[in-house]
């Protein structure tokens, strides 16, 4: 419990009506959510304005309410903040409620298109190596030291999020590795974190339905860095032509790597194979457990943050070394005696298709069959569903078109959006199998001794959703279920 006076300090206010020194039991941005005593933050969202919902809340027992445009019908015993920004100040005043967490912590931010999940994960479990007590905020899942919690959102809204950074400051975390996501920071949701540095892995084609345009998507990306305090530092990947845009106007410490160019942390591929990598970096010859170039960037990524944030070089390689990455990314499974190698990979944009398509294509032997299983997400960007079509058929030997999570939308109609980008030429390459299930267990029926199965879209994820309900779907249990089925 807080006094209302006390948790707005950092707040820009417009106007007061009514009492700044009664009580606030809990902040609430979901109607649903509210107790008596509760504070209600009206936000303007993308599907709803929480200003509607003002009066609702009040019924409920909201005692406090923040919002952008006063409500006419205002009650005698409620007070009213008025605000520029409800989004903003959302995260002010959850941070303020929550006794400032992150100023606790060391938070550092991974944002980009790919790859967000692996670094933060590989970092969190680094730190852990090294002996601290770490937080995780991922698409995966969010973990407080060895306790794991579900994960809802990319980044979760702002209260929620300064609840979570709170009890990892009860909980004596010191670090706290998180995914950025492009909506986290054009909806605010960030707002109130004093972040200890900043990560930038790469821009490509994604969340188009939601920012319009490629550049509104790269303005977005680039304001995390633009607010970087002048104590953080800022680490871009430099081989990505974006990746200069991120630190032009930001006032922490800027620092790149890279696999191409020149950078503070410079990485080289001496070997890549199917049972890992042996990288060069900053001179230092390693061999990781990670496969692929798309994971040499990550390693460099890794590294770059760990030596940042104070670590010794030689420590942070040697454990680096022995992990594995992020459940759902590029995660292999073997059929030993049909000798059928399985990857689940979370690629879901046309970029991130090919580049673990062109990691396999490099590492394999190339007399065996390549199939990918993939399909496109309902309800987002439809303009990359050619280019996935187009990308599978391109790269792959055989294509199996399937459902991802369609959502509100036709699969069928979706299936043929990306059959609408393959070329004629590779039309025989190819079939749709609506249902997912079967479409896993047709290439693993097809498949021969050395083939590849490619299963893509949905890695880490337990659910497919259709139609507003989420039934449970997990690709690797489908997967070990049909090689557990091979070796009998």
């Amino acid at each position: 419990m807080r006094i209302l006076q006390d948790i707005l300090s950092n707040v820009n206010i417009l106007s007061i009506h009514g009492s700044g020194s009664c009580k606030v039991n809990a902040l609430c941005i979901d109607s649903r959510l509210v107790q008596q005593g509760s504070m209600f933050i009206a936000i303007k969202g993308t599907s709803a304005d929480g200003h509607q919902f003002i009066a609702k809340a009040i019924e409920v027992g909201a005692t406090s309410i923040l919002c952008e445009t006063l409500p006419s019908d205002r009650k005698d015993n409620v007070t009213y903040i008025q605000v520029q920004n409800s989004a903003i100040a959302a995260g002010l005043i959850a941070s303020s409620f929550y006794n400032n967490p992150s100023s606790k912590l060391k938070v550092v931010g991974i944002t980009g298109t790919n790859g967000k999940t692996t670094c933060a994960t590989l970092l969190f479990q680094l730190f852990t190596q090294l002996g601290y007590t770490c937080g995780l905020l991922s698409t995966v899942q969010n973990q407080i030291g060895n306790t794991i919690l579900p994960s809802t959102h990319t980044t979760p809204d702002a209260v929620s999020l300064q609840k979570l950074l709170a009890q990892m400051a009860e909980a004596n975390c010191t670090h706290v590795f998180m995914e950025v996501s492009s909506h986290s920071i054009h909806q605010q949701r960030i707002s109130g974190i004093h972040f200890a540095g900043g990560c930038f892995t790469n821009i490509t084609h994604d969340h188009l339905d939601y920012h319009q345009h490629f550049d509104e998507y790269i303005r977005v990306k680039k304001m995390f860095f633009d607010e970087l305090p002048a104590s953080a530092f800022a680490l871009s990947n430099a081989d990505d032509k974006r990746g200069p845009v991120m630190l032009q106007n930001t006032k922490a410490l800027r620092k790149t790597y890279s696999l191409k160019t020149m950078a503070d942390y410079k990485g080289k591929i001496l070997e890549n194979s199917l049972s890992g990598l042996v990288m060069s970096v900053n001179g230092q010859e390693v061999f990781f457990r990670m496969i692929g170039e798309f994971n040499a960037y990550n390693i460099l990524c890794v590294y770059g943050t760990a030596v940042l944030l104070g670590e010794d070089k030689q420590s942070v390689l040697q454990y680096l070394s022995i992990l594995q990455g992020a459940k759902g990314r590029f995660e292999c499974i073997h059929s030993k005696t049909e000798n059928i190698l399985g990857i689940i990979d979370y690629a879901h944009t046309p970029d991130a298709l090919l580049n673990v398509l062109a990691t396999i294509n490099k590492l394999r032997k190339g007399n065996e069959t390549l199939f990918t299983v993939i399909g496109c997400g309902g309800d987002r960007d439809k303009s990359k569903r050619p280019v996935m079509g187009l990308v599978a058929c391109e790269h792959s030997d055989k294509v199996i078109f399937t459902s991802d999570n369609p959502r509100s939308e036709d699969a069928a109609e979706i299936m043929k959006e990306m059959e609408a980008g393959v070329a004629v030429h590779q039309r025989k390459k190819y079939v749709s199998i609506m249902d997912r299930k079967e479409a896993i267990k047709t290439a693993c029926s097809i498949a021969e001794g050395g083939d590849i199965i490619l299963i893509a879209g949905k890695g880490h994820e337990k659910y497919q959703e259709i139609k507003g309900v989420k039934y449970q779907f997990d690709d690797m249990k489908i997967a070990q279920e049909m090689f557990e089925l091979l070796e009998k």
